[in-house]
């Protein structure tokens, strides 16, 4: 047995692995924000066996995250504050705390832990206040700045979304807590939905203005622009169950019919981007022939499909609405096809990566 050559591999795959947290996304917890949102929409509709077991994969898939996020932060601490600083990669950040409201959710909806679904939720907003405030104050302090074509996509709505993520946990917590604290959870709940929408408008405003006025490439429709429908979607689910908390919420009474037109403004919304997120993507791979491989990005994409399936069922029961429950299951049946390929893709990469040292030491 040649000793030197196993262990030239070993250092290979070690160097690798170093290099591969550096070059890590902060975006990759979209794959634990995907993964629970399929959990949660089999759930709602009645496929009890495969939201347990993707309630499994995702507590599992988050542990595995936290600890390469964690080595990524003692190993190479120069490489997270370029990505705090930088304009693209910075809001990916959010994702922690969107997959800590899902998976909070899930704790709750999926396994009854209502003890698992206030700690996340706390993670959920600590880590919320530590990103907004630390993030969005670095991008605006910094000397240097790109352009406006240059510096902003659809991974930007994510800091909407990990804001909506913590009002829709914490109106399911509000629903298994009793007064006075159901009613001020209830109502920090609705100030984080508005602050969501108001974000929304903000930054959609923006993504829309470049998307019209300054060159676009097939390179520049990166997966994250379905978060422009994501977080219409996560707004909708989030403004639907506090409709459905009115009944223990006085004020929330008083405000129903707001509550109610803006869920539905919400809903058609994002309704109104799928459509375009499709002609987009057909440009994008049919007519600009652009290459479809493994992208850890691609996780956002899954994500609004899920919740998109989630919401709409959550706003039929809300509001009495019969003609959409046809909706749901085939969002659902989507977003189960889209996880399945980017799971396989996931797995073939990592399979490609730990191969690749092994063929450039036989050569």
């Amino acid at each position: 047995m040649d000793t030197s050559a196993s262990t030239g591999n070993s250092d290979d795959l070690r160097d690798k692995f170093r290099q591969g947290l550096r070059e890590l996304s902060p975006a990759y917890f979209g794959m634990a924000m995907a993964t629970g949102i399929v959990s949660l929409s089999a759930h709602m509709q009645g496929w009890k066996w495969l939201a347990t077991t993707l309630f499994w994969i995702n507590a599992s898939l988050y542990g595995v995250l936290w600890l390469l996020l964690l080595l990524r932060i003692a190993w190479h601490p120069g490489a997270v504050r370029t990505d705090l600083l930088d304009h693209l990669r910075a809001p990916g950040f959010f994702t922690t705390v969107a997959a800590s409201g899902v998976l909070g959710t899930q704790c709750l909806v999926v396994a009854d832990s209502l003890g698992g679904a206030i700690t996340l939720w706390c993670v959920a907003l600590v880590l919320w206040l530590l990103l907004t405030y630390t993030i969005f104050t670095m991008l605006v302090v910094k000397a240097e700045k790109p352009p406006l074509d240059q510096g902003i996509n659809g991974g930007w709505l994510l800091a909407v979304v990990a804001t909506q993520a913590v009002a829709v946990l914490g109106t399911l917590i509000a629903t298994r807590i009793p007064q006075p604290y159901r009613l001020e959870l209830n109502f920090f709940a609705l100030s984080m939905w508005l602050w969501g929408g108001m974000l929304y408008i903000w930054m959609m405003s923006l993504i829309f203005y470049r998307y019209t006025f300054f060159r676009f490439s097939p390179a520049d429709l990166s997966p994250p622009y379905w978060i422009n429908m994501g977080a219409m979607a996560i707004s909708t689910l989030a403004g639907s169950q506090l409709i459905l908390n009115a009944p223990h919420a006085p004020f929330l009474e008083s405000l129903l019919p707001f509550i109610k037109g803006f869920t539905v403004f919400y809903w058609a919304t994002g309704s109104w981007w799928i459509p375009m997120l499709i002609v987009l993507a057909a440009w994008r791979h049919g007519v600009m022939r652009f290459p479809l491989r493994y992208d850890p990005l691609y996780w956002g994409a899954v994500f609004p499909i899920g919740m998109y399936s989630a919401c709409t069922l959550r706003l039929h029961e809300a509001m009495a609405l019969p003609f959409l429950d046809r909706i749901p299951p085939v969002f659902l049946v989507i977003a189960l096809c889209a996880w399945a390929l980017a799971f396989t893709g996931l797995v073939l990469d990592l399979l490609a990566r730990v191969r690749a040292p092994a063929r450039a030491t036989r050569a």
